[in-house]
């Protein structure tokens, strides 16, 4: 027993800390966790969960306009966005409990307020109270970036989409990341006129630029309005309610909810870190070393905190690799090569290793695989969207070092995929696989 009060103190209760906290626990660590908002972070509450569950009720749209060429009579379409809302938060709540329960079962004690760092060792709780901890860990995660322009007030983020009195007519999204194409496909599936706004010319920044080149084409083709080069001035609220978008590069817009998803910055304002001498980054983020640990000894971070890479099986992964470390006498550091990601877009996008341009660049000669094909759902409803598969190959080893695809159930088929670029399967290895037909995931195998 050491004469702290605790000897591991996180301050965050998303995916990284609650990790971090059980398996410290389970080494046999007297472990706390302060958490001011819900249990579970961003993923949880207010991200990848609720949105995966609006991407189901938005495919609903199309599932039922196709049903009929199966045989279907479906008499009405009708959407409901206050049943979705409410079930899909009612989820939310039973998922917060789960998180709850967990921490209970393993003996963290859980403060529900806010915590800040007075010292290497000691934190502030928002009652007043002063604890101690051998080790501090930040996991606080990121919010939403907001742009500095008059009337961002009206605006919101991907946090308030979820809480919605009424499902907009009208929508303006800034951004062209991931998560702004996921809720430009959400809205329009809806029902809603979508404007998509980038700054540049290039969205999905990072990815294979023949999958996005597809999803762009699908999006416009879906009536989806893409606008490039443009920027936001001014956002003024109407007489009637109404948002004016004072645009630069482009003509204004009139919409009934704009939404900013322009990038996230680390949740790093008056924790006390810089006073404590940890070092951070431009954008707030804290600067760590491989093992987690921070410029200063007792103090350390994991998750989207640290700017790296902002997904949530690598949180869990990085704060599973603390514990271990720290408590567990097993020094683990995190693979951070071939991580799989996926777009959740309308169709979804699924990704994993080197892009073809980043293949050239670190390989020299490549050669690139792809099938460009219609599924079989779509053929016989008579919906003219064509899916694309590419696969990378390193022409000297033989080596896959990139898949990437777009289409129904892209990421559900990346999850595997993923594995045989992670193990460095060569193309020669899909080629001998024997495909699973009839499904659309056998065109892996059945490139040439």
């Amino acid at each position: 027993m050491s004469d702290f009060d605790f000897d591991l103190f996180i301050i965050g209760a998303g995916s990284g800390g609650v990790r971090a906290s059980r398996i410290a626990a389970a080494h046999g660590a007297r472990v706390a966790v302060a958490e001011e908002h819900r249990l579970g972070g961003t993923c949880v509450i207010r991200g990848c969960v609720p949105k995966k569950l609006l991407v189901y009720g938005a495919h609903f749209a199309e599932d039922l306009d196709d049903a009929a060429m199966f045989g279907w009579d479906v008499p009405e379409k009708r959407f409901d966005w206050a049943v979705l809302r409410d079930n899909v938060m009612a989820e939310v709540s039973r998922l917060e409990g789960l998180y709850g329960e967990t921490l209970t079962n393993h003996q963290v004690k859980v403060f529900k307020e806010r915590a800040t760092l007075t010292g290497p060792n000691h934190i502030r709780l928002a009652s007043g109270r002063t604890v101690t901890a051998g080790k501090i860990l930040i996991a606080v995660g990121c919010r939403a970036a907001l742009p500095e322009i008059p009337g961002i007030e009206h605006a919101i983020t991907s946090n308030e989409v979820f809480h919605l009195e009424r499902m907009p007519k009208r929508v303006v999204i800034g951004g062209g990341g991931y998560i702004a194409n996921e809720f430009a496909g959400i809205f329009h599936q809806f029902g809603a006129h979508v404007t998509l706004v980038n700054r540049s010319d290039t969205i999905l920044r990072g990815y294979d630029e023949q999958i996005v080149d597809r999803l762009v084409k699908i999006s416009v083709a879906k009536g989806i309005d893409m606008r490039f080069n443009s920027g936001f001035q001014a956002i003024e609220k109407q007489d009637d309610g109404s948002l004016l978008c004072r645009m630069k590069g482009s003509a204004d817009i009139v919409a009934d909810e704009v939404l900013f998803a322009i990038g996230r910055l680390p949740n790093t304002e008056e924790l006390g870190l810089e006073q404590l001498g940890v070092q951070l980054t431009d954008r707030g983020a804290v600067v760590i070393d491989q093992d987690f640990r921070s410029t200063v000894p007792s103090i350390f971070a994991v998750g989207d905190v640290t700017d790296r890479i902002q997904l949530t099986p690598v949180a869990i992964r990085e704060g599973q690799a603390f514990a271990d470390t720290q408590f567990g006498n097993k020094p683990t550091r995190v693979d951070y090569g071939c991580i799989p990601s996926s777009v959740f877009s309308h169709p979804p996008i699924g990704t994993v290793g080197l892009t073809e341009s980043q293949a050239k660049n670190k390989l020299g000669v490549v050669r690139t695989y792809t099938s460009d094909f219609r599924p079989m759902k779509n053929v016989l409803a008579g919906r003219n969207e064509r899916s694309l598969y590419k696969l990378v190959v390193d022409d000297g080893s033989d080596e896959v070092v990139g898949i990437h695809m777009i289409g129904p159930d892209a990421p559900e088929i990346m999850q595997a995929a993923a594995i045989a670029v992670k193990a460095r399967l060569k193309k020669a290895d899909f080629d001998a696989t024997v495909a699973l037909h009839p499904t659309m995931a056998e065109e892996l195998v059945l490139m040439r």
